[in-house]
């Protein structure tokens, strides 16, 4: 079952999903409700239970009309010294008449699998296990109308309940010691999702969580992710063959919550859904962290233009091909962090930090060895920098990404080039300590250091219409041939040329760009 519904401009979606947790899956209700996916572990009557296995979802109709806590009798609201102890480690044959919605009323634990009997772990107030005021929670389910459930494994327990018919005869046997086994919460209580602290710019907010005023029994059965800031993705944790799960990663990058979905098409619609939800909350997270950071701006820049999650390529042939990185674009840098800064200081210490001005797009479509061919799209960037060139390869989610990613990096190389409008390096040229100006208007400019306070002299000037080839060595020399008499210029950078050829080559990008000659 999924449902889908418009609500608010921001996909709505619920249905049942299978979660790992500790190598195992686990069936859940997951409910995309707003701002948060919300996964409930709560078993359904007749034994859609924690482990995952069995039950219908028409079975649970008739327990959910009561909806609470108080509607559930469970091992916290019957605790064992309230059973009497006549009852106790005693065979008990107990007669039941099922109820048209809700069944039988109870919710199953345990199996031959799990190496612990079927226990009853829940009984719904109101309905037929309820009515007969003579089962307990802790109540071993030792045969169902004659059939001997000793040796069940937890689906075949189910399916046995299932069959039993309208009247129903339970052979139990109440088990004191095997109480702690029935408070355990649901596999979903073991989901490790923590909320950010109160210095990060309002990520998922604690008091937000409607679940937070329920019972513990019912609390600890319910995992509410808040998606702001998330990265939802697939293929990276795990291996997927089958095009099945779906990757939710917290935004300080230390908790991964992996889901299953019956099918591919089932599991990329729930994908949409999901990451509709997370980019929709973008905006105002790029609000929020402009409010938290003021006038300081970020990392030496003035403002945001975008940030978001990418899968950045890891280099070499290690097992672990991609790794989640949040990049973040201002209006003159591109920054990657590790994982979403919580508190101020952390957004000046960015993992890396390239200047636009010297970085470029180099690549953008389909990836090669992607793992969905056709649905993983990436994009790659390069850098001078002193060091040489820094390259790096991308992922993006979606083709819609990808174009606002791919656009999002060449126009901010240009708005850089008119925003900085000059850049200034030192060289030698003819064993003439010099300096080289490439200004964004007027072009190149060739001038002697002032010596002993006078003014510098102009060796050269060109546009750069004159511009006809321009080379490196990639150690320190720089080639400029502006068809002159004296043909080929040959500067000493003292450095790498890298950062000068790149930025060259974004000055000549953006002017043709703001010319209107690139379609």
């Amino acid at each position: 079952m999924a449902v889908a519904a418009a609500g608010g401009g921001r996909a709505q979606r619920s249905g049942w999903l299978e979660v790992l947790v500790r190598d195992r899956w686990h069936k859940v209700l997951a409910n995309l409700c707003g701002e948060a996916l919300v996964l409930s572990g709560e078993e359904r009557p007749d034994g859609a239970a924690h482990n995952g296995l069995g039950g219908d979802g028409a079975a649970c109709r008739g327990a959910e009309r009561g909806g609470g806590a108080a509607a559930v009798r469970t091992a916290f609201t019957d605790p064992p010294e309230q059973v009497p102890e006549a009852v106790s480690n005693k065979k008990r044959c107990v007669k039941v008449l099922k109820h048209e919605l809700g069944g039988l009323g109870i919710s199953i634990k345990g199996g031959k699998e799990n190496k612990m009997p079927i226990l009853i772990s829940k009984i719904f107030k109101g309905l037929a296990a309820d009515q007969t005021q003579a089962l307990y929670v802790g109540d071993a389910i030792l045969a169902v109308n004659g059939t001997d459930l000793r040796d069940a494994t937890h689906d075949e327990a189910v399916q046995a309940l299932k069959r039993a018919g309208k009247e129903v005869l339970l052979e139990v046997k109440y088990m004191r010691e095997a109480t702690p086994y029935v408070k355990k919460g649901s596999p979903v209580s073991e989901i490790g999702w923590e909320t950010p602290p109160p210095e990060s710019p309002r990520l998922g907010c604690a008091s937000a969580d409607p679940l937070s005023q329920l019972s513990l029994s019912i609390h600890r059965d319910k995992k509410t992710i808040p998606l702001k800031m998330c990265y939802v993705t697939r293929n990276m944790a795990m291996p997927d063959p089958e095009n099945r799960l779906i990757e939710v990663h917290s935004p300080d990058a230390k908790h991964t919550v992996v889901l299953r979905s019956k099918d591919s098409a089932t599991a990329q619609a729930w994908f949409n859904a999901i990451h509709s939800s997370v980019n929709e909350l973008i905006p105002r997270v790029i609000a929020e962290v402009r409010d938290q950071l003021g006038k300081t701006g970020i990392a030496g820049s003035r403002e945001i233009r975008h940030l978001g999650w990418l899968a950045e390529k890891v280099p070499g042939d290690n097992e672990k091909h991609w790794k989640p990185v949040l990049v973040v674009l201002t209006e003159k840098d591109l920054l990657i962090y590790e994982s979403m800064p919580r508190m101020k200081e952390a957004w000046f210490s960015p993992l890396h930090t390239y200047p636009l001005l010297a970085t470029r797009l180099v690549h953008s479509g389909p990836g090669k060895g992607s793992p969905q061919s056709g649905m993983d799209l990436s994009f790659a960037t390069r850098t001078g920098t002193r060091q040489g060139i820094e390259t790096h390869l991308f992922r993006t989610e979606t083709s819609r990404d990808l174009s606002l990613w791919t656009r999002s990096v060449v126009q901010g190389c240009h708005n850089s080039a008119e925003l900085i409008t000059e850049i200034t390096t030192s060289c030698t040229y003819k064993s003439q300590e010099c300096r080289l100006t490439i200004h964004y208007e007027h072009g190149f400019s060739l001038t002697t250091e002032p010596q002993d306070g006078a003014f510098s002299k102009t060796i050269a000037q060109y546009p750069y219409e004159k511009l006809k080839m321009s080379s490196d060595d990639g150690i320190r020399m720089l080639y400029l041939d502006f068809g002159g008499k004296d043909g080929e210029i040959q500067l000493d950078l003292h450095s790498c040329p890298k950062p000068i050829v790149f930025i060259i080559h974004s000055f000549l990008s953006a002017k043709i760009t703001r010319l209107g000659l690139v379609a």
